[in-house]
């Protein structure tokens, strides 16, 4: 099939209603045909410059009509550069071999914790083999009764998402449970957006409500203890952050504000009830920078503050009348504190579990004991105390290992281990004796006995040390020669902890290398960590990633000819931002739903994350401005540079990062790269960052990355 037709096919089945002049098609389908060797060119890019001036400083942007994705024109770019990838990528038979192991890997059963409501149990469940899982139920146990869900069961339909979207990119999810469980909150995400609708549902009727609640960014649904209705968090640009309250039985537009308002869409709330309805908490997240937490005397109708104005976060757990916070006030790496519900004032606050030599990361109540997570140079320890605070010793968990701990009724815990070489699997403990049995074995089969996991340490430019994951067969030489895939992450105070990757498996069967560089901005090291890659000092995070690559070259792991970096998201803006920095240092990029364009990210008005702009910084404000156009990508391209090979992906519905700058720096990378490698754009117009993509999908773009790294760094093919 020509490109021309092969272009209109995809057109006219996606989009019948709109008609492409020809000759535009025309255009993009010839600059599709190979030209000699290598890669063919890349469909042409019309150019058509724009001047914006920010803080009396010009730039020119050549394809600001791509932000217009609706445009015939822009729809018909996109279908030219989703059929040159294809051709660029090909058929060959790794592509076919890795989507096969991709599948064994990743298409296992998929069941979710299974959550009581009145005279059953619900569950979400993809069986093997299915595109996306729905939503079931079936009579609960007696109490007691351990009974494991089992796939291969007819259990009774409660909301099926194919019926909405027959493709799979329509997702359905519980939200919350009346207490009497005839009711059921539920969302609706129509394929990848952050927003999605609310609707309820009559469970004895299995028909739904008549009220609906728009697609908006909500969160924290959750029923009142007298059952007459719930609470939901909405976020929206024009009106701020507010906590609402929805009556069973009256409509969207009765539900009464019960907080919020004077912030803007930067602001996460969330609510909950305290002592049978008593109290209400309001937990208020001003991004990833600071946090509050406004306690409501209902029957009084007071609100006073628990958290105001402090420079810090605060996570909290309310335990038996006290409110629980792990806090970085005051503690570089974090402490416990508590405070009583009936007297929250700051004299009565007290230190339970004090600031130690490890980052605090996570907290919970077993047992009448307090269970702490630390981070250990970024991998799991848990450590007991006594409601004072006193050590009561530790749950073992293995080196270069991610863990979590729940209570699992009297006497009783879950462990939950993962690793990089090992999928996750859930390990019952006696909490008496310490003995521990398999509860749920992993579901991954993949054996990760011939592989090792190494932590080795760089320093950055600045004298900063920090440390890198590397994975490995145990049999490799040092030789450099070894393809390497370098991630990462480094932003919004999120560790990167081993855990095991589908992704990675497949990589290392394959004979690579797999490496991820622990980098500023996360909360490995504590908040001081998190601020040194953030706002003004975010080229910390890139010179760590670059340094980290240096480092892997410089000792033999592999070489600029073998070396590739992936990452989406923030770790999209880290890869995308390195390889412009240093072009000359990797030789492939995988770069998905990717923040690109900083300098001009506060004027994308369809975005929904301004909470993103206490990150990154916000080009408006001049010393902001000043280290953001040192580092945004799309505009730090260079004439006459030889860039390495591209894989952007991007996803249509991306609510959160929209696509339009990484559409721009397709064109610019295509126009001005002087190397031969291929710059390459798969576009997906369901995808987002919250999914929406069905698992062939999932298992189809996988496997078209790997394979191209695998083609762009020598690997065999055939």
């Amino acid at each position: 099939m020509s490109s021309t037709r092969l272009i209109s096919r995809l057109l006219s089945a996606r989009f019948p209603a709109m008609l492409v002049p020809l000759a535009l098609l025309m255009g993009l389908a010839v600059a599709c045909e190979p030209m000699g060797d290598g890669p063919p060119p890349p469909p042409e890019s019309r150019v058509e410059v724009v001047v914006d001036t920010i803080h009396g400083v010009e730039f020119e942007d050549p394809y600001r009509w791509l932000e217009d994705g609706t445009s015939e024109e822009t729809v018909a770019w996109v279908e030219a550069q989703n059929a040159y990838a294809e051709r660029v990528v090909g058929n060959p038979p790794i592509r076919s071999r890795l989507e096969e192991r991709l599948r064994e890997l990743m298409d296992r059963e998929d069941i979710g914790d299974p959550r009581r409501a009145g005279d059953y149990e619900y569950f979400t469940m993809r069986r093997e083999g299915e595109e996306i899982g729905a939503v079931y139920r079936r009579p609960a146990p007696e109490e007691g009764e351990d009974v494991p869900i089992d796939s291969s069961e007819e259990y009774e339909l409660v909301l099926d998402p194919l019926a909405l979207s027959p493709d799979g990119t329509t997702s359905v999810d519980i939200q919350a449970f009346s207490p009497d469980g005839d009711i059921l909150v539920y969302g609706i995400r129509d394929g990848g957006t952050d927003e999605y609708e609310i609707r309820v549902r009559d469970l004895e009727s299995g028909e739904d409500l008549p009220a609906r609640w728009p697609s908006m960014l909500y969160s924290g649904v959750s029923f009142a203890d007298d059952g007459t209705g719930f609470y939901y968090s909405r976020r929206d640009r024009e009106e701020g952050t507010r906590v609402l309250f929805h009556e069973i039985g009256t409509e969207v537009s009765e539900d009464e504000v019960l907080f919020g308002g004077e912030w803007n869409a930067s602001t996460y709330i969330e609510v909950e009830e305290l002592e049978d309805g008593r109290y209400r908490l309001y937990s208020v997240r001003h991004g990833w920078d600071t946090s509050e937490l406004h306690l409501e005397d209902v029957e009084a109708g007071t609100i006073q503050p628990v958290v105001e104005g402090e420079p810090a976060r605060f996570y909290h757990r309310v335990h038996e009348g006290d409110i629980y916070m792990r806090t970085n006030l005051g503690a570089n790496l974090n402490r416990l504190m508590a405070v009583p519900v009936s007297a929250p004032q700051r004299s009565n606050w007290r230190e339970v579990v004090p600031e130690g030599e490890d980052v605090m990361d996570d907290f919970t109540f077993i047992d009448g004991r307090i269970y702490v997570r630390y981070l250990h140079h970024g991998s799991s320890q848990i450590r007991v105390y006594e409601m004072d605070g006193t050590p009561a010793g530790e749950i073992e968990v293995p080196p270069l290992h991610s863990a979590s701990i729940e209570g699992n009724g009297p006497g009783e815990a879950l462990l939950t281990l993962s690793s990089y070489t090992s999928p996750s699997e859930v390990w019952k403990i006696d909490l008496e004796t310490g003995e521990r049995t398999l509860h749920e074995p992993a579901e991954v089969e993949w054996d990760g006995s011939d592989y090792v996991v190494n932590q080795v340490w760089h320093t950055s430019p600045d004298g900063t040390e920090a440390p890198i994951f590397v994975v490995h067969h145990r049999d490799i030489e040092l030789d450099g020669s070894n393809p390497t895939i370098l991630g990462g992450y480094g932003g919004f105070y999120a560790p990167r902890t081993p855990g095991f990757s589908t992704t990675a498996a497949a990589w290392l069967e394959l004979g690579g290398v797999y490496a991820v560089a622990t980098l500023r901005g996360g909360s490995e090291y504590g908040e001081s960590w998190h601020r040194d890659g953030m706002l003004t000092n975010k080229q910390n995070v890139f010179d760590d990633f670059i340094s980290a690559a240096e480092y892997l070259i410089d000792n033999g792991y592999t070489s600029r000819e073998k070396l590739a970096i992936m990452g989406g998201s923030n770790a999209g803006l880290l890869v995308a931002a390195a390889m412009t920095q240093r072009p000359e240092l990797f030789r492939a990029v995988i770069c998905t739903f990717p923040d690109v364009d900083i300098l001009r990210f506060p004027w994308h008005h369809d975005s929904n994350s301004p909470p993103a702009l206490l990150e990154y910084g916000d080009s408006r404000i001049p010393e902001h401005f000043e280290a953001i156009r040192q580092y945004s990508p799309l505009q730090n391209i260079e004439e006459d540079t030889a860039y390495p090979a591209v894989f952007f992906h991007l996803g249509d519905l991306d609510t959160r990062v929209p696509p339009q700058g990484a559409r721009k720096m397709t064109a610019h990378l295509q126009a001005k790269s002087t190397s031969e490698y291929p710059v390459i754009l798969d576009f997906d117009y369901r995808a987002g960052h919250a999914g929406g993509r069905s698992m062939s999908q999932r298992l189809r773009i996988t496997a078209m990355q790997l394979t191209f790294l695998a083609q762009e760094l020598g690997m065999e093919t055939s």
